[in-house]
C-alpha cells in the first residue's frame, strides 16, 4: 500500500479529529473546477455587485474534474490508511458545495454541528437525519479547498477532539443514534475545544474525523470561497470490536472516547 500520512499525521488525526493534505490535486483541476462553479453561481468574476448572497449552494457535480479531483492517488492512499482498505467507497462526484461571499449580510448557517450520515423518518428533510456510533453511511467529513482560503474568507471552523465528546454523547443511543438537531442542542459540551479554522490553497482538502464538531463563518475577506464539503461513504459500518484487532484511526478515535 502506497503510504501517504506518517506516524504523527496519524496520530494527530487521532487525537484533534482532522489532517490537512496540501496539494492534494492540482491547482490545474481546480481551475478547472472554478470554470464550471463560477457559470453555476449566475455571478460575474469581476463584479462583485453580483455577488449579492452570502452564500450560494451548489449540488453534486460529477464532472470529469471534479472526479479526478476526488480520487487522486494521494487521496486514496490516505483513504486507506485512515478508513482501511477496502471499508470505503470511491467518490463518482462531489457534493454538496456552499460557495460563500464577501458582504455584510448574514449567512445564517453558522452553527457548531456535526454532519449526519443515514436518513430519518423523512429522507428529504437533512435536520431528521442521524448520526449514531458506528457513524453509518459517513467514513469520513471531507473538505475540498477549490479557492485559496485565508482567515477572513469564512474556512471552516474546527473543534480540536471534538470527535472525542461527540463519541462519548452517541454511545448511549445505540444504532438507532440522534438526529442532525437532537446531537446538535448537546454540543455545549465542545465549546472549551480548541478552535482552528481551516485555511489552505487550492488543492487542500482536508480530512476529518465523521464525529468532528464544525461550523460556516461569515466572509469578511475580499475573494468569494469555493469549496466541497462531500462525505466518503463507507463500503462496511466501522466495527468497534475486532477479533484481529485491525482497527482504523477512525475506530481507534471512537474506541479511545467510549472505552478508556
Amino acid at each position: 500500500m502506497k503510504q501517504s500520512l506518517n506516524d504523527d499525521q496519524i496520530k494527530n488525526f487521532i487525537q484533534e479529529g482532522f489532517v490537512k493534505i496540501e496539494n492534494a490535486f492540482s491547482k490545474e483541476i481546480a481551475e478547472e473546477c472554478l470554470n464550471i462553479l463560477w457559470k453555476d453561481t449566475g455571478c460575474k468574476t469581476d463584479d462583485p455587485s453580483t455577488w449579492n448572497q452570502p452564500v450560494i449552494r451548489l449540488w453534486n457535480y460529477a464532472q470529469e474534474p471534479f472526479v479526478r479531483a476526488a480520487n487522486t492517488p494521494l487521496l486514496h492512499a490516505a483513504f486507506d490508511e485512515l478508513v482501511g482498505e477496502g471499508r470505503w467507497v470511491p467518490r463518482n462526484s462531489l457534493g454538496t458545495f456552499p460557495i460563500r461571499f464577501p458582504g455584510e449580510k448574514e449567512p445564517g448557517d453558522t452553527g457548531w454541528h456535526v454532519d449526519s450520515g443515514f436518513p430519518g423518518d423523512d429522507v428529504n428533510d437533512f435536520s431528521t437525519w442521524r448520526i449514531n456510533i458506528h457513524s453509518k453511511g459517513r467514513a469520513l467529513l471531507m473538505l475540498f479547498l477549490f479557492s485559496d482560503v485565508e482567515e477572513y474568507d469564512a474556512p471552516t471552523r474546527i473543534r480540536t477532539g471534538s470527535h472525542f465528546d461527540v463519541a462519548r454523547i452517541l454511545e448511549p443511543a445505540g444504532e438507532k443514534g440522534m438526529s442532525f438537531l437532537e446531537l446538535a442542542k448537546k454540543l455545549s459540551v465542545t465549546e472549551r475545544r480548541h478552535e482552528v479554522n481551516a485555511t489552505g490553497n487550492a488543492g487542500t482538502v482536508y480530512l476529518c474525523h465523521p464525529f468532528l464538531v464544525h461550523a460556516a463563518q461569515k466572509h469578511r475577506g475580499k475573494t468569494p470561497r469555493f469549496l466541497a464539503q462531500p462525505p466518503l461513504q463507507l463500503a462496511e459500518d466501522l466495527k468497534l470490536v475486532r477479533p484481529d484487532k485491525n482497527y482504523s484511526p477512525v475506530e481507534t478515535a471512537i474506541r479511545e472516547a467510549i472505552f478508556q
